[in-house]
Order: C-alpha cells, then structure tokens, then sequence
C-alpha cells in the first residue's frame, strides 16, 4: 500500500488543509520537474514511477498545467528527496497519513510510521 501525499504549488503559507485558498494555486508543469529532477523514472503512457534509494514515488502525469499534483509513496526516503524538491521549487506538501501539511524544516513529524503501522494492521488480519 501506497502513502499519499500532496504536492501544492502556491504562495500562499498553508498552515491547514482547511485553509487553503484555491485563487492562491499557480498552475505549472510537475511532470516536467520531476522528469528533470530524477534519472530513473519508469513511463507507461501516463503513469510514472521514480525509482530510488530505497523509496518508489508513482504519480500520474498530465497534458496541462496543475496546481497540485498527489504521489503515491513507497519508502520514508522518497519524502525527503520531495522535501528537498518542494524546497527549491517553494512547493508545500500535505500528508494523507496524519491530514496535516508537512513542515518542511522539521520533516521527522510526518505520517510515515502512521502508515507503517496501517499496513501492518491490514496485513495481520489476512
């Protein structure tokens, strides 16, 4: 099972979710980016798979520009390597596992081992 993030590319400081103000979302090309960013990339018509020092990051591309774009992520190391992204590019990133905006200076309070602990629940009860 995947853990899902959100890549937002907006000016706008989101402190919450709730918060977000859709007019302040600037529309740009992720596939691009990321395409440009990382050398071992699988395509399949327009699914795409980064592969990594031990993470996977799977997200689907599209023809137009997005202001947001959700990743679905295989490994912890894999986030750091989109914090890192997120920096350069002033993206921010919204985490599915604890529904909390990550803070890109304290990246350790993210929802990885919520996650962790999700799948290996589902897991044990097969």
């Amino acid at each position: 099972m995947s853990w899902d993030i959100v890549l937002f590319n907006t000016k706008q400081k989101i402190q919450s979710i709730e918060e977000l103000d859709e007019n302040q979302l600037e529309r740009i090309d992720f596939k691009d980016i990321l395409e440009d960013t990382f050398d071992e990339i699988v395509k399949d018509d327009n699914h795409r798979a980064i592969q990594g020092k031990d993470f996977v990051i799977e997200f689907f591309v599209s023809n137009e520009p997005a202001s947001n774009i959700m990743l679905s992520l295989y490994g912890e190391n894999g986030l750091y390597e989109l914090i890192e992204l997120s920096k350069c590019n002033h993206w921010q990133i919204f985490d599915t596992g604890i529904g909390e905006m990550i803070d890109l200076e304290k990246p350790e309070n993210n929802g990885y081992e919520s996650h962790s602990k999700y799948v290996e629940q589902i897991m044990n009860k097969r």
